[in-house]
């Protein structure tokens, strides 16, 4: 099976219609959603290609497949990550500044802010006094750079 468009993503279904039909899912590192083309696994050993024609990143959540029984979807592998909570925006810029400056890609969720795991960002927080927490956690899409140069 190729897959050359998502169909939609598991949040625009209803609860019921979801119900109806047998989930298989394509587990995915994080870093994996920016590639439209490769080869993958279901969870249930099925082979699928995916080749998009449009230019977009996977996201978790995404279906490949749909049925009348049948959906295939993508889900993605927790990452480890540095989440940063801090406490007031003064924190959020003084942090915000230093990661941009080393163009590391952030994510953010409510108040959090997600990096991934580098030890140099966790002596940052650590020397800036900036609370934070390593988890292992699943993102919905890839931590992506930035183009940008200095000219």
């Amino acid at each position: 099976m190729i897959i050359e468009k998502v169909v939609t993503n598991i949040e625009n279904l209803s609860k019921e219609e979801i119900e109806k039909h047998h989930i298989e899912k394509v587990y995915l590192d994080s870093s994996d959603l920016v590639k439209r083309i490769q080869r993958v696994k279901t969870d249930h050993g099925k082979e699928i290609g995916i080749r998009l024609k449009e230019q977009r990143d996977l996201i978790a959540g995404d279906i490949l497949y749909m049925d009348e029984k049948d959906i295939i979807m993508i889900d993605v592998t927790s990452d480890d990550l540095i989440v940063i909570r801090p406490r007031s925006l003064n924190e959020m810029g003084t942090i915000a500044h230093q990661l941009g400056n080393r163009h590391l890609p952030a994510q953010f969720e409510g108040d959090e802010m997600l990096v991934q795991y580098d030890y140099l960002v966790e002596e940052l927080l650590n020397q800036l006094e900036i609370p934070y927490e390593r988890e292992e956690r699943k993102v919905k899409q890839a931590f992506r750079h930035i183009g940008h140069s200095h000219g």
